[in-house]
């Protein structure tokens, strides 16, 4: 019985390389026929919050301030993280108004965005009262478990 060897496609690599880089996942899995790829970053916990939220400002910020690391520190602290792998949306519908918008007091409980998940829309609620400081993400972002996704102070 002879074992057929096949090169790798770099490409293939190249490209889903690429798909992590465009989409902020930390990992990617790809299976044609016999052949399964998986493409993935190495993260640290203690950076993976802190350091690229240092480098974005947050895309509903009210002013924009500069990046520091006492800031990315204190943005992590009072981040709502996603609960989930999916898509975030920030209303219920495209031509809706959006759920949050920062400045606004909400209470605890309420709606902040939605997230879907293997067709399945997922209401994310405000684990505390606050206001809305910062929105970290853009409507229809895919986002991982664990990324921020709003401030509330």
């Amino acid at each position: 019985m002879s074992i057929k060897k096949t090169g790798v496609d770099q490409q293939l690599i190249r490209d889903l390389a690429g798909i992590l880089n465009d989409t902020n996942l930390t990992e990617i899995e790809v299976e044609l026929g016999d052949l399964k790829v998986r493409v993935s970053r190495q993260t640290q916990a203690v950076h993976a919050v802190a350091a690229p939220l240092a480098a974005v400002a947050p895309v509903a910020a009210v002013a924009a301030q500069p990046a520091t690391a006492a800031a990315a520190a204190d943005v992590s602290k009072n981040a709502v993280p996603s609960p989930m792998v999916g898509t975030a949306y920030l209303a219920p519908s495209p031509d809706a108004k959006a759920f949050i918008e920062v400045g606004q007091k909400v209470k605890e409980g309420q709606t902040l965005l939605i997230i879907e998940a293997m067709k399945t829309m997922n209401q994310i609620p405000s684990p505390r009262a606050g206001t809305v400081t910062a929105i970290l993400i853009e409507d229809a972002q895919p986002v991982e478990y664990g990324m921020p996704l709003v401030v509330l102070e």
